[in-house]
């Protein structure tokens, strides 16, 4: 909020019809857009993904915590806002 700037993007995968489906907070920088089919892309394999730490829709992480972040951002190759050079 401090920023203006979006960190994450919550996505699902998993589960049907909404039950048993797992929550990743995906580092912006990791996403890519596709102005040719209006939409963001994420390059990891299903298989990557399927192990990436991930959370229930009734308990989110604390986005905040400087540990849950280095994690996050070392799964998916980024680097956490902080640490990018200011526009």
């Amino acid at each position: 909020m401090r920023t203006g700037r979006v960190s994450y993007a919550v996505l699902s995968f998993g589960g049907f019809l909404g039950m048993g489906e797992k929550l990743f907070a995906v580092p912006w920088e990791a996403l890519k857009l596709d102005t040719m089919n209006k939409r963001f892309e994420l390059d990891v394999k299903k298989e990557r993904l399927e192990s990436a730490p991930g959370f229930d829709k009734n308990k989110w992480p604390d986005m905040a915590d400087k540990s849950w972040e280095a994690g996050i951002h070392a799964y998916y190759g980024t680097k956490p806002y902080s640490e990018l050079p200011r526009v």
